[in-house]
């Protein structure tokens, strides 16, 4: 068990209550799967009593391949924070998504930046994905979703997270999110968690730090008593917010820049490396405690 960082750097020694990991990019290594060390670092955190929570980009639809290593773990918060997911069941247990007539307006002012023929989405919702008929989706797209030529003849409830791909520059990268915040405004939140070529729009005030502060204070855990970590921008706003912020060695350097820690990379175990030194500063702890009760 390692008692520095990537860096040389102390680790603390202070045990956190919560742990909040971001997932792709981060806990999961390159081809998507949980290594064997970080799985069994996850029970042993859980053993520990040190609270896990997953804080992702996912939908909760993409949990599924999950369950067997994260489900005694209790929940994660997907779509960037828009909602609570009990992962053993995939239930949506709290959500904040957008109305429709939000969904609408948004989808008007990028159609009009760059053209009804160039923008192409789709949307998130607790019940399932939804597209229009030219978006290309990276992933298998469910058996039976619900498609059309316009997104707003398919919304069904509120939606977690919208979509968008564009045939107009700029489509990929920094410009492409610059672009986005310009268009929606004060409407709603444009998220980047380097998914390339693919805005993603959440709710106003949806983050994964609004989301992850709500769901702590119903824990009855403060920040300062929090690490966090992750990869990508979209993890800036929970890292700001945690009481010790970590990266993996692979994201980005403006996350590297924030965090107060390295860890090795999502293919060397980063997470896992970060719950075992969690663990043993609980175990720690519980040792100074118990000598102060019994003293030698």
């Amino acid at each position: 068990m390692s008692t520095t960082d990537h860096d040389g750097r102390p680790l603390p020694s202070t045990p956190p209550r919560l742990v909040a990991t971001d997932l792709d990019g981060t806990l999961l290594r390159p081809d998507g799967t949980v290594s064997t060390r970080t799985s069994d670092a996850l029970a042993a955190a859980e053993d520990a009593g040190v609270a896990v929570v997953f804080v992702t980009a996912r939908p909760h639809r993409w949990l599924a391949d999950l369950q067997p290593h994260v489900a005694g773990h209790g929940v994660a918060l997907c779509a960037n924070g828009a909602s609570v997911v009990d992962v053993g069941t995939l239930q949506v247990l709290e959500q904040r998504g957008m109305a429709a007539e939000v969904v609408a307006d948004l989808a008007a002012r990028l159609r009009g930046r760059w053209g009804a023929d160039r923008v192409h989405l789709a949307v998130e919702g607790a019940d399932g994905f939804a597209h229009e008929h030219r978006f290309a989706s990276d992933h298998a797209v469910p058996p039976g979703s619900p498609t059309a030529a316009r997104i707003e003849d398919v919304l069904s409830g509120p939606t977690l997270k919208l979509l968008v791909r564009a045939t107009a520059d700029p489509r990929d990268g920094a410009d492409f999110v610059a672009a986005l915040v310009d268009v929606v405004g004060d409407l709603a939140v444009v998220a980047d968690s380097g998914a390339h070529g693919l805005g993603e729009i959440s709710g106003a005030g949806v983050t994964k730090a609004a989301g992850l502060a709500r769901w702590a204070a119903t824990q009855g855990i403060d920040a300062r008593d929090v690490w966090a970590v992750g990869d990508a921008p979209n993890d800036l706003p929970m890292l700001a917010w945690a009481g010790t912020a970590f990266a993996v060695a692979n994201a980005y350097p403006v996350v590297l820049d924030a965090a107060d820690h390295h860890l090795p990379s999502n293919a060397h175990d980063g997470v896992a490396v970060l719950l075992e030194r969690a663990v043993a500063a609980v175990a720690a702890a519980r040792a100074r405690t118990a000598g102060e009760r019994d003293p030698a």
